[in-house]
């Protein structure tokens, strides 16, 4: 990733109007590949998701531009169809569920009732019954994860996304009381709402493979997760910035470091670059210096690194291709890098 040329954002009389995003690809390292199971998942994605969610219009084309298949595509390019399906119909399920929690609700209540629901199905695909669509949509993904998915996966699939619902909640009761966490509580708060550590378990899943204790718990593999995921989080919160400003959201790195360290938009912006640099830099680091736990469990500690290192390039991919944060314009922001600023919506 190059270096941030901090650039003087355009202003107005009422502050900036724009702001210039990192340079992410001229020496990224990492391939950007795709699945090639990718068409075939992305329609049937599309229709479960329309169907299990309810989706009229303009729901429907609002969720199926986000291209869950393609994302799941470019993070396990080399799962089969199968797998990949289940991949792809959680992260479309997680995208309704993210933007349900965050735009259009602010009921803690609300929260707490999705995660019990949830929980429920995660524990027992099978027999949990319950009318909510959010609920039944777990119970199908995650009723065929449970097919293949091995003991320690599962576990740490099902305590992952209890951590989310858990952040998630917690965050719905700050916007609610007009809480700003301060850059050390986001950080931490973050790591959980990414989503980023269900997704590390969808590694094992794909890859049919399930890491003993010892080696999940060994901190050089804590450190490559933790890399991955600040990458992750901190250039998603750069693209999103400029939609969640417009809905007066300050959860957002970007948000944070402005009211917390008083940089102004685009310092913010390049500082966050820096951190999604740092957090590269970090991941190669500790890569260098991962023990052997003995041939075997080496191979498939090896297929998990080289599946952190897809979320780094996954996402990276996708965001510039679905219709998630630049609509429309995301080739044209991925070649200029330049961002126009939305008009704030009545709070």
């Amino acid at each position: 990733m190059a270096s941030t040329a901090t650039c003087t954002t355009t202003c107005s009389n009422n502050g900036p109007t724009e702001f210039i995003i990192p340079d992410f690809f001229s020496d990224f390292r990492y391939p950007m590949r795709l699945n090639p199971h990718c068409d075939v998942v992305s329609r049937a994605c599309e229709e479960w998701l329309c169907s299990e969610a309810h989706l009229v219009e303009p729901q429907k084309t609002r969720y199926t531009s986000l291209l869950p298949g393609y994302f799941a595509s470019s993070c396990y390019p080399d799962a089969d169809a199968f797998h990949l399906q289940v991949c792809a119909d959680f992260l479309g399920w997680s995208f309704t569920v993210d933007d349900w929690l965050e735009i259009e609700r602010s009921d803690i209540n609300d929260a707490w009732g999705i995660r019990d629901c949830c929980m429920s199905a995660y524990r027992d695909p099978v027999n949990f019954q319950t009318d909510r669509y959010t609920g039944k949509m777990c119970k199908s993904y995650f009723g065929r994860y449970r097919e293949t998915g091995g003991p320690g996966c599962t576990e740490r699939f099902i305590h992952a996304m209890d951590l989310w619902f858990i952040s998630a909640a917690k965050e719905v009761d700050n916007r609610a009381k007009g809480h700003v966490n301060d850059v050390e509580s986001y950080i931490e708060l973050r790591r959980d709402l990414s989503g980023c550590k269900s997704c590390f378990a969808l590694i094992e899943f794909v890859n049919q493979i399930d890491l003993p204790d010892e080696v999940v718990s060994h901190p050089v593999i804590k450190a490559l997760e933790e890399a991955t995921n600040d990458f992750v989080s901190w250039s998603n919160d750069i693209f999103s910035y400029n939609q969640e400003q417009s809905h007066n959201s300050t959860h957002n790195l970007v948000a944070v470091l402005m009211l917390d360290q008083g940089l102004d938009l685009q310092g913010a912006i390049d500082r966050c670059g820096q951190l999604c640099r740092i957090s590269l830099q970090r991941f190669e680091e500790n890569r260098a210096v991962l023990p052997s736990w003995g041939e075997e469990t080496d191979k498939d500690v090896a297929i998990y690194v080289l599946g952190l290192q897809n979320w780094i390039a996954g996402p990276l991919q996708w965001s510039f291709t679905s219709a998630r944060y630049f609509g429309k314009d995301a080739q044209i922001v991925k070649r200029d890098r330049t961002v126009k600023l939305l008009p704030k919506r009545p709070s």
